[in-house]
């Protein structure tokens, strides 16, 4: 498993356009080849700042599945014009890890 970790600041007062948009966005990166999951959350401490996670079966499956697909142009259509500066997309593989909010996890 390969989690995608991207930091997306987006433009100040476009949060609620962006979570929008997000909404409809959701449907495509859920239907993807090999995609496992995501999460988008909101920064508590910078309202205009998220984090996106997805899942993937492997590294592939985003970097040539998605990013060369139909879909991603629909993706990048409805969300890369809120972004200051462009996020930078990292990925990670496990080594070691339990149930986040386990005891003992923290």
């Amino acid at each position: 498993m390969i989690l995608e970790v991207a930091v997306l600041n987006v433009k100040k007062d476009q949060t609620e356009a962006f979570e929008s948009a997000f909404a409809r966005a959701r449907a495509i990166i859920g239907s993807m080849e090999g995609c496992l999951g995501y999460q988008l959350q909101r920064c508590v401490e910078n309202e205009n700042r998220y984090l996106l996670l997805v899942q993937w079966r492997r590294l592939e499956d985003h970097t040539e599945g998605f990013r060369a697909s139909p879909q991603y142009l629909e993706w990048k259509g409805l969300l890369h014009h809120f972004y200051e500066p462009f996020p930078t997309v990292e990925h990670y593989e496990p080594v070691m890890g339990g149930a986040l909010g386990a005891p003992g996890a923290g």
